[in-house]
């Protein structure tokens, strides 16, 4: 059902002079990959648990009931964009698609955390991350992964959670939810100076109790694999130990893969299959292996299905029959070593986290 979320026809700002016509954020997208997981084989072979729509209860442990009655009001009166800037669509029936979208990341939190599953996907629409608790940013309506981190403290009773997001875009919704929250720690790999605009500098680093728990690594446009590779060895991975998290949660965009559309980062199939070793690595070594990726944005149809299918294979431990056929064309970029301005960036960040690390008691 969440495959009949409504993104609109409007992509980017409102104005007179843009033709209407159909956003990125559109359904071929997670169909495409699941058509994929099929014919791969890998669908028969994984465990596909039926989700729950997230509760208000559930909802309102990081968005606000006034933004929850917005998107209702949205939803009665047949759809409407509900951005402040930008569009973030809210279609007829969107609030309870969304519900049911959020309660996808819910449902994988259970299932890892009873040990019904070893780790999970949650491969849904509409993505989270961008919304904050009183807006929608991007296409983001309800933050899945934020709703979920909440979700594990209050209701499984986790002391520490992580979210690590890969998307290209920032994590600007977890940063701000969990501002000075040192339960959650807040990491975002993202492109510097991408969307949203003005947040995301190493700087942001919370406040109060929360101060060295949101750590952000804006790497330079075209960083490519060995780039991110270095960040969660020399920032998150160090970060992870220090915190000790009982729970990760990946928002898991593939956007920063190297034909995107809404991003300039440089990474194929086969990086993305190094990210998810490396996150599955400190998962192991820091919280029993309990890890979960919830689906946030990737919007360039041919090569998004692949970038998934590794990500998948990499979760399950099954690698299929299946051959990227984008791997040759993208190796000299996505393959190149770390450059010295990449380097420079994850330097900072680095010192970032060390001048204020997110200790495991909370208490600075």
């Amino acid at each position: 059902m969440t495959m009949w979320h409504d993104s609109g026809n409007q992509f980017g700002p409102r104005s007179k002079w843009i033709e209407p016509g159909r956003t990125v954020e559109h359904v071929d997208t997670k169909r495409r990959i699941k058509n994929l997981l099929d014919v791969s084989g890998l669908t028969a072979q994984l465990k596909v648990i039926a989700p729950r729509a997230a509760s208000r209860v559930e909802l309102l442990r990081v968005h606000t009931a006034a933004y929850l009655d917005r998107i209702d009001q949205a939803d009665k009166q047949g759809g409407s964009n509900i951005a402040d800037k930008g569009t973030t669509f809210v279609g007829d029936g969107g609030y309870d698609i969304a519900c049911l979208g959020a309660g996808c990341t819910l449902t994988a939190v259970d299932a890892v955390l009873s040990g019904d599953v070893a780790n999970a996907y949650a491969l849904m629409r509409p993505p989270g991350h961008h919304a904050e608790a009183e807006r929608g940013i991007g296409f983001c309506i309800f933050n899945n992964g934020a709703i979920a981190a909440a979700y594990a403290l209050e209701h499984h009773g986790l002391a520490r959670v992580a979210i690590v997001d890969i998307d290209a875009h920032h994590g600007n919704g977890a940063q701000a939810i969990f501002w000075s929250d040192p339960r959650v720690l807040a990491i975002s790999i993202h492109q510097d100076h991408g969307l949203p605009f003005s947040v995301g500098e190493t700087s942001d680093q919370g406040e109060g109790s929360g101060l060295g728990y949101n750590i952000n690594i804006p790497l330079p446009a075209g960083s490519s694999q060995a780039a991110y590779l270095e960040t969660i060895t020399r920032v998150v991975a160090p970060a992870l130990e220090a915190f000790k998290p009982d729970l990760i949660i990946v928002p898991c965009g593939l956007d920063a893969g190297f034909m995107d559309p809404t991003a300039r980062m440089m990474l194929s199939s086969d990086s993305f299959r190094a990210l998810t070793a490396a996150l599955m690595a400190c998962a192991d070594e820091r919280c029993g292996g309990k890890i979960v990726f919830s689906h946030e944005g990737g919007y360039q149809i041919h090569t998004l299905p692949f970038h998934a299918l590794a990500v998948f294979e990499t979760l399950s431990g099954i690698r299929t029959e299946v051959e990227d056929p984008f791997l040759a064309a993208s190796a000299y970029a996505c393959n190149a070593p770390t450059q010295p301005h990449e380097r420079a960036a994850i330097d900072q960040a680095e010192a970032a986290m060390l001048a204020h690390p997110p200790n495991a008691s909370g208490v600075k």
